[in-house]
């Protein structure tokens, strides 16, 4: 054999090798760029609200693929289709809103929901990956019903109010709306009368008088049953005031309360709005926060105390106005009683109560504020010291701090307020012993409203009452 004859596979060697790697290279290559497309993460699906009880309100169907994106879908409730979609292009999300109460042909009871969604990836053989979600649910078109037992008359304009009721078992959540406020009932209150609910509420000072309170009885289904309360709102007038601002108070307080070393260098009047608006804002979000959270049981009993030997020196929802250089720069409702004694007075529990809060609240300076349970707070603003911390009970009349000028006091004083879940109500009405007697009392004994109407009469007006009835 020739020397030529054995060089000649040398020379092929090269080129398979090289046509080797690019049949290697193409391969990855197409690896790479199919991959995506073989993705094996399946579709999800989320149900808004995802409750087993289903009332006449919409529900919300989201399906969604983050990878090769959806394919087809398919909703339908027993044997009554919802929606049955192919998508020309693959999308990644698709949103059904569907009131299933209301399908032709639903009625109450059972059902099962069951969505089907693939996505355009070619795993599984080219059929892309399913979710398949079945839901047992069941229809429920009926609302809670709910009694009143006992009312109010009248109510104050910004004050409060307290009812007894009965709801159905179904019923998930109860209580009286007033305007955009909600106050819940709570049970377990009412002497001798495991199923009757009490409910504090307010005509809120912020609220228009048209506004009238509601009962309200919701199911998990969200069905609910509303009941007028029927009562007359008697009217409190509320002062406006101006109060003028000084350079040397601008300094002196509300400098130092800003946030930023910028806004204390600012303009007064920029400096003061950025204080008294957006820190107050704040603030009293904080507050809300803080008397939205109710104890389920009554922490108090009988009337609240005013400060000992205290002067109210400025009202509830006084709605004031600052001036600066003549000009009204900015306002604000206060809302509560501005009281005044002495300096570094001790200042006393109205009540009975869980201390929540004894902190530094910006414009409110140190404050301390009491549970007293079903939702009533009270605040104690602009203490010079403390004398509790957050989970002390207290009894009423013990000292809680003294008062002080802390915050945007001009002055040594006491800021009192009353909150009935996250709201700010008229103070007087619970330094009323008659007050809370007339409207509190019987209705925890577990008087009826014909009962506490009939006891509040004059005796000869009481016998004629039973002599009719006879």
């Amino acid at each position: 054999m020739s020397a030529y004859d054995n060089e000649r596979p040398r020379r092929k060697l090269p080129a398979l090798l090289f046509l080797l790697a690019v049949l290697i290279a193409g391969l990855v290559a197409g690896m790479i760029y199919l991959r995506p497309r073989f993705e094996t993460q399946p579709p999800q699906i989320r149900l808004t609200p995802d409750a087993t009880d289903i009332g006449a309100a919409p529900i919300e169907i989201t399906v969604s693929d983050a990878g090769a994106g959806l394919k087809s879908l398919a909703i339908s409730l027993g044997d009554t289709s919802i929606a049955a979609e192919q998508f020309a292009a693959p999308v990644g999300e698709k949103k059904v809103s569907v009131s299933l109460a209301k399908l032709p042909g639903v009625k109450e009871g059972q059902a099962t929901l069951r969505v089907v969604a693939r996505d355009a990836s070619l795993w599984g053989w080219f059929k892309g990956n399913e979710t398949v979600l079945q839901k047992p649910i069941t229809i429920d078109l009926t609302p809670p019903s709910v009694e009143l037992i006992a009312d109010d008359r009248y109510i104050n304009f910004g004050g409060a109010g307290a009812i007894v009721y009965k709801a159905s078992a179904d019923a998930a959540k109860t209580g009286v709306r007033v305007g955009k406020h909600f106050f819940p009932g709570f049970g377990g209150q009412i002497k001798d009368k495991p199923d009757h609910l009490l409910a504090f509420f307010a005509h809120p000072y912020d609220t228009p008088p048209a506004a009238r309170a509601v009962l309200v009885a919701t199911d998990k289904a969200g069905n609910t049953r509303e009941l007028p309360l029927v009562y007359e709102l008697k009217d409190v007038k509320y002062r406006k005031s101006t109060l003028q601002l000084t350079d040397s108070f601008l300094r002196s307080k509300v400098a130092l309360l800003a946030r930023d070393p910028a806004t204390r260098e600012a303009a007064p009047k920029e400096l003061f709005v950025a204080v008294n608006s957006n820190l107050r804002k704040d603030n009293e979000g904080r507050i809300a926060d803080v008397t939205s959270k109710a104890s389920p049981a009554i922490l108090w009993k009988g009337a609240f105390s005013q400060l000992s030997n205290s002067k109210v020196e400025a009202n509830f929802a006084d709605l004031r106005t600052y001036v600066y250089n003549g000009q009204p720069i900015d306002t604000a409702y206060h809302l509560g009683y501005d009281l005044s004694v002495t300096k570094r007075y001790p200042v006393e529990a109205a009540n009975s109560g869980k201390v929540v809060l004894a902190e530094d609240l910006g414009i409110y300076g140190n404050t301390v504020i009491l549970d007293h349970g079903l939702g009533l707070f009270t605040l104690y603003s602009h203490l010079s010291s403390f004398d509790v911390k957050p989970g002390d009970a207290v009894e009423q009349k013990q000292i809680l701090g003294k008062t002080g000028e802390t915050g945007l006091a001009g002055g040594d004083h006491l800021h009192y307020a009353v909150y009935l879940h996250g709201v700010a109500v008229l103070p007087v009405e619970w330094w009323d012993g008659k007050w809370i007697n007339d409207n509190v009392t019987p209705k925890l004994e577990g008087m009826s409203g014909e009962e506490i109407a009939v006891s509040q009469q004059p005796k000869k007006s009481r016998a004629g009452v039973r002599k009719r009835r006879r």
